[in-house]
């Protein structure tokens, strides 16, 4: 049998047969990984087995000595997070819960790697399997996913103490997660942050999909982390005693670590080690045959030897005691309210009475409200109830209004805190807020412009992805910014956010819509944009407050038994909308005024409502943005908004200019209905 002796193989010399017998009993354990990602690539004929070969032995170390999990109960909240960024080599992640027992994985769904309608898609997808963490592929997604789950790790812990929630997160990333710009921005703030329980595999393999590394990058990846106050370490990441130490170090730093792993892409091939063409495409069956010759593995596809599987399923077994104890020690408290409000999605019947009260108190004030202030009101409300709230802003806090008063720092000196300074790193933090809510018992949100949206904009895609319950709080929604100008005047922006399938876009109009908004994002199980303003608006009153308007989609603001137009108009522009209706009113044509919020739950609703929304009169629109997604309610010609980029002055010189005014509309619908 050919035993794999890492480069610094002095080590080994002079150690006993018998040691000799376990090195090659750990390197055929990890072959299990090797050959089954090798053969569901070469049966799908497309897919990564470079990567899974290469960090074979790394996973197996991992799972056998160290990972703390239960197959039998994957979703134990206690278990330790092992997040593959480097999702190409998602044959990795399912070999290892094929061969650690998780139940709903088969041998047949390993065959099918890469099928339609499979678990085994060509990068782990959360949901499909229940050991698969994240959704992985867009590189340092779950890499920045690590960094959320390892604070909401320690604010649990914190919050709920250490005998509860006391877990590591792994995170296995390459070359390609660490070359995105996410990295730097995640990975800086966990430093700042000491997340101590987050340990990063680097597979330092210096091979990317164009060929050598060194094509395209000489960074020096250990001083850029010790820069982050990160702890690093460099081993052969095919020594598994090597492998070992670094995770025992890792584990007893007081800083993430990041272990720099020296593997071979492709390990074992004859042909294709440390190559890039072992990247993304199957080895073809000659190589693989050499590749079986190679490793000693005389076995068919997909077979693993009774003795080896019989190993892997045992490795669950060391955490048996474990968490026998955990759960002997908690049981009265798993079972009890205080914890239950923590993983609960629903807001129990006080804090929805004391919505109701707060949109009935705010019905009689006369003041003008920002929706982004009208949003830090309702989070004043809604943080005296909801103790698992993280929230945060892209060193935007006085703008986005996220922060209230009662909400202390999330820092290295409070895990316990509630509020994240993310500083100036907007992907980071949205996707810090997937891995926030993916562990679970955290309710995330976070705040930026909204035209800083495309900052974001991979990661929310992931969240819809996901069904993952975050809240984006966008401000300053439109040209209505003013004179910051249109770099920062978002106009396509709602209309490229409602394309995602699966998220909310909710733009209140008011205070009242805007606690209602808050209310449907927090009792959803997908992401929302709130999509606030920076001016204020008055705030229009209703028959009642009891029911949540919002939900609607889309809903009679002002009404008449008979009328000639109806113009749907959300945020900003329904006060706009009201006033043209006012106008028109005065020479006999009466435009009934629905204040469209959120075309995503409009579209959820019955068709009778719809219609009766839409109505059969002529249809007009009016939003400071561009057309795109209107259309389906309206003749483009009966739109109201805009076709350009906007333009740097006070923000009713900008709705001047324009033609976004109360006279403009007047006019148009004059002309329209009388032409």
């Amino acid at each position: 049998m050919q035993i794999d002796i890492s480069v610094k193989d002095f080590k080994y010399r002079g150690i006993l047969n018998t040691n000799n017998i376990k090195l090659q009993k750990v390197s055929q354990l990890a072959n299990c990984i090797r050959f089954l990602a090798i053969d569901a690539v070469q049966k799908a004929n497309s897919g990564h087995p470079g990567m899974p070969m290469g960090m074979a032995d790394i996973a197996t170390v991992l799972y056998k000595n160290h990972l703390k999990f239960d197959s039998a109960d994957p979703k134990w909240i206690d278990r330790d997070r092992f997040i593959l960024s480097n999702g190409h080599g998602s044959m990795l992640l399912y070999a290892c819960l094929y061969l650690t027992g998780y139940k709903d994985i088969s041998l047949e769904d390993i065959k099918n790697f890469r099928q339609l309608k499979s678990p085994t898609a060509g990068h782990p997808e959360f949901g499909e399997l229940d050991g698969i963490e994240t959704t992985t592929g867009p590189l340092s997604q779950g890499l920045s996913n690590g960094v959320g789950f390892a604070m909401a790790e320690r604010k649990l812990s914190s919050t709920l103490g250490e005998d509860v929630i006391n877990h590591y997160t792994y995170v296995f990333a390459g070359d390609g997660c660490l070359m995105e710009g996410l990295s730097h921005e995640a990975c800086s703030l966990a430093g700042h942050l000491k997340l101590n329980k987050l340990i990063v595999f680097f597979d330092d393999n210096s091979i990317s999909i164009d060929g050598p590394l060194s094509l395209s990058s000489s960074d020096d990846v250990v001083k850029r982390f010790q820069s982050y106050n990160w702890n690093v370490l460099n081993i052969d990441g095919h020594n598994h005693d090597e492998i070992d130490d670094a995770i025992v170090q890792a584990k007893n730093s007081d800083k993430p670590t990041l272990i720099c792993c020296k593997t071979k892409i492709g390990f074992g091939s004859p042909n294709k080690e440390s190559k890039s063409s072992s990247h993304g495409s199957p080895l073809g069956k000659d190589e693989i045959e050499l590749t079986r010759k190679n490793l000693n593995w005389d076995h068919d596809e997909f077979r693993i030897p009774d003795d080896l599987l019989s190993q892997w399923r045992s490795f669950a077994g060391r955490n048996e005691n474990a968490k026998q104890k955990w759960e002997n020690k908690n049981k009265d408290f798993l079972n009890s309210d205080e914890i239950k409000k923590f993983f609960k999605s629903k807001l129990d019947n006080q804090i929805k009475e004391e919505i109701i009260n707060f949109k009935t108190k705010y019905s009689n004030d006369e003041t003008k409200y920002a929706t982004r202030k009208a949003s830090e009101k309702a989070l004043e409300l809604l943080n005296k109830h909801i103790k698992n709230f993280i929230g945060g802003s892209a060193d935007l806090t006085g703008s986005n209004n996220t922060k209230t008063s009662e909400m202390s720092i999330f820092n290295a000196n409070n895990y316990k805190g509630s509020y994240v300074y993310y500083g100036i790193r907007e992907h980071a933090m949205a996707g810090i807020m997937n891995g926030l809510a993916l562990h679970g018992g955290i309710r995330a949100y976070g705040g930026t412009f909204l035209v800083f949206s495309d900052y974001c904009r991979p990661s929310i895609r992931l969240a819809a992805l996901m069904n993952l319950p975050v809240v984006y709080v966008m401000t300053h929604d439109s040209i209505g910014l003013g004179e910051d100008g249109p770099t920062h005047q978002p106009v396509e922006h709602l209309a490229a956010l409602r394309s995602i399938p699966n998220l909310k876009v909710i733009r209140p109009c008011d205070i009242i819509e805007t606690i209602e908004s808050w209310e449907i994002a927090l009792e959803t199980k997908s992401p929302t944009i709130l999509a606030l303003t920076r001016q204020g608006l008055p705030t229009f009153k209703r028959e009642s407050y009891k029911e949540n308007l919002v939900n609607k989609g889309a809903y009679l603001i002002k009404n008449y038994s008979q009328y000639h137009a109806s113009i749907f108009a959300s945020g900003s522009e329904v006060e706009i909308a009201l006033e043209a209706s006012k106008k028109l009113e005065e020479i006999n044509i009466n435009l009934r005024v629905i204040s469209f919020p959120s075309m995503e739950l409009f579209e959820n609703q019955e068709n009778i409502y719809k219609k009766e929304i839409i109505g059969e009169k002529p249809c007009f629109a009016v939003e400071a943005g561009v057309i795109n997604g209107w259309e389906k309610y309206i003749d483009h010609k009966n739109f109201i908004g805009m076709n350009s980029f906007g333009e740097s002055g006070p923000y009713k010189d900008v709705y001047k200019h324009f033609g976004i005014t109360a006279d403009d509309i007047f006019e148009k619908i004059k002309f329209e209905l009388n032409s």
